[in-house]
């Protein structure tokens, strides 16, 4: 190939920490080792200290391969037509939920003439979302991030081409670690917990994430099996202003006692493969979750997880034969929405569920445990590794190239479409 694909990617900031940047980080990083691509990012979703923009070197790229421009939120249409001219992509690339890309797909005709759109895209959770097949349809191209999610695209837009393309996690960084590192981590950041069960939940203290509900019902869990058994350690924003006061809720249930513990400093992705090696479970108890990312770092660690059985969160748990911890099936399912989205499948849990959850985790032998842990990082290994995320992307990107081109070359789109009038 003469020159590279150059892709403009429209997401979280994708050297930050939030699963949207993550999963961004790693396909730039995957299709930049190939040498076939170019990128250049709209860094959105994160409050900026410098608005300069950034050349990002790497040690398979020069630093003009990858050129990064901050923005609030997700940038603009004069934004995106600015870059659209001056850069000149082949591709445009855009990820998260629907609701955060209306403002470009009131202009997809204004871009798909020129280039096309590849959505790499999240939905948490049934009925099918008929309200979103106009905007699914403001795309050339779907790629799903979970089986949920694939076949809700499918029913919703068949006339779309989609594809499957589950999240991936670094192996080599999320892995077990020896006995001994456990041993020095557990001794070193929770020294009581040498004869403790520790669970580790590492989400945003948001609504959907039941935070408060888990403290109350691991609180019922202590009931049960003594005080001093068990902690939990909770890697989050005590008081994040969309989620609750855990540290009133801990305080009300009188958790000050280290039952309760937080994290809330920012940590790189090798410290957080620590605390999950250091850790003998990891939690999500989301009422919806389009992935779930730290439970698949969680099980790389061979640490085993409990998890809702909502949206990604399901089919990393188990792969239909195996189970890779607990899941645990919704007591309800309750129809929310609002303005932008008339309903979504809410799954809700019931207290009795997750407390005997933590009671099976608590009551297994090390060994099994162990065993749990090592046929989840074996489920990793074959389903969600960074080489088949990496060949599906390129084999994505490098087909729409070919195959719908851009600019001058753009083919297999119109922009209008011929209607009888009876």
């Amino acid at each position: 190939m003469s020159e590279k694909i150059k892709i403009l990617t429209i997401s979280d900031h994708p050297l930050s920490p939030s699963g949207v940047g993550t999963q961004t980080k790693y396909m730039i990083e995957g299709m930049l080792k190939t040498g076939k691509y170019k990128f250049i990012s709209i860094a959105g979703a994160m409050q900026h200290k410098d608005y300069t923009v950034q050349k990002v070197a790497t040690p398979y790229s020069p630093p003009e391969d990858w050129v990064v421009h901050p923005v609030d939120n997700y940038g603009t249409q004069d934004l995106v037509r600015s870059l659209l001219r001056n850069e000149r992509p082949d591709i445009i690339w855009i990820m998260t939920d629907p609701r955060f890309w209306t403002w470009l797909w009131h202009i997809e005709q204004e871009i798909r003439s020129l280039v096309p759109i590849i959505y790499y895209h999240v939905w948490d959770n049934y009925p099918f979302p008929t309200f979103n097949k106009r905007y699914y349809e403001s795309n050339d191209f779907i790629a799903t991030i979970s089986k949920v999610t694939d076949d809700i695209v499918k029913n919703v837009a068949p006339t779309v081409e989609s594809m499957y393309v589950p999240h991936a996690v670094d192996t080599e960084i999320f892995k077990k670690h020896t006995q001994e590192e456990i041993d020095n981590m557990r001794a070193e950041f929770f020294p009581d917990s040498k004869d403790k069960i520790l669970f580790f939940w590492n989400n945003r203290n948001a609504r959907r994430k039941q935070s408060g509900s888990l403290i109350f019902w691991f609180k019922e869990f202590l009931d049960i099996v003594g005080r001093e058994k068990a902690t939990l350690v909770m890697h989050t924003e005590i008081k994040d202003p969309h989620g609750q006061n855990l540290e009133a809720i801990i305080e009300h249930l009188g958790l000050t006692n280290r039952e309760v513990l937080f994290s809330e400093k920012k940590v790189p992705p090798e410290m957080l493969a620590k605390i999950y090696n250091a850790a003998d479970c990891t939690i999500n108890i989301s009422d919806a979750e389009g992935f779930g990312l730290a439970t698949l770092e969680s099980l790389s660690c061979e640490t085993p997880i409990i998890t809702s059985m909502t949206g990604g969160l399901q089919e990393q748990v188990t792969d239909g034969e195996n189970e890779f911890g607990v899941g645990i099936q919704p007591a309800s399912k309750a129809i929310i929405g609002s303005q932008d989205i008339p309903w979504i499948y809410e799954d809700r849990l019931a207290q009795e569920d997750v407390i005997n959850a933590f009671l099976k985790i608590y009551n297994m032998s090390k060994e099994d445990r162990e065993n749990l842990g090592k046929k989840g990082r074996e489920h990793v290994m074959k389903n969600y590794n960074f080489e088949n995320y990496t060949n599906r992307w390129d084999k994505i990107f490098t087909r729409i190239h070919d195959e719908l081109g851009s600019w001058e070359n753009r083919k297999n789109y119109k922009s209008w479409e011929l209607k009888e009038v009876i």
